[in-house]
């Protein structure tokens, strides 16, 4: 059986590690529950060049274009608007059992820390924390502030991992999407999805 994973984006930059990791999700025939907020539509049309629609588009245009972007159908991955409380994610009954938010700001980690829900990409987290579910942060921010620590630190002990999107260099990249590999390679193999991407250590 195939494995449900919600995949959040939001506004820190790193575009470029959330589309690699859907991309390699649904290579493993997963379904990808995604939700983006409103500033990850424009990190990404900024980062990468994707015309990803306006958020008054609605979540409709939203799915066909990420739909028709990665060749899949809805059976495979669903898009979710930021007030959908009736979405599978928002509830512990029917939430998928991982999630990963790539890349995590700060804000929505302030958010999550603080138990906030005041979006679709907050209430998901706090299912996945509150019904013991596998949660993975990816925050890409530097310098991180007190603030920052403060609340990766709380987020680490409620269980939440938090994976930063700090590439190795040991694998001697010669390109960007080396690097970007590398992040992902170590987000898959926390989900425990096989991942060929990246060697383990000692491998080579």
């Amino acid at each position: 059986m195939s494995q449900r994973i919600t995949v959040a984006i939001t506004g820190a930059s790193g575009s470029a590690y959330a589309l690699r990791l859907i991309e390699c999700l649904l290579a493993s025939d997963c379904e990808v529950s995604l939700l983006m907020s409103k500033a990850a539509e424009i990190v990404m049309r900024q980062e990468t060049g994707l015309a990803v629609p306006a958020e008054e588009w609605g979540p409709v245009s939203l799915q066909q274009f990420f739909q028709n972007h990665f060749w899949v159908g809805q059976s495979q991955l669903k898009v979710y608007g930021r007030e959908d409380w009736f979405s599978p994610v928002a509830s512990g009954s029917s939430a998928p059992r991982k999630m990963v938010i790539c890349p995590a700001s700060g804000g929505t980690l302030s958010a999550i820390a603080t138990g906030a829900s005041n979006n679709l990409i907050e209430r998901a987290a706090d299912v996945a924390i509150k019904e013991r579910r596998q949660l993975i942060v990816v925050p890409r921010e530097t310098p991180l502030s007190t603030i920052h620590l403060e609340n990766l630190l709380k987020l680490s002990q409620l269980g939440v991992v938090v994976l930063p999107a700090s590439p190795g260099f040991y694998h001697e990249p010669n390109q960007i999407g080396d690097l970007v590999d590398f992040v992902v390679a170590r987000i898959l193999d926390q989900l425990g999805i096989e991942q060929t991407l990246m060697a383990k250590w000692g491998e080579r």
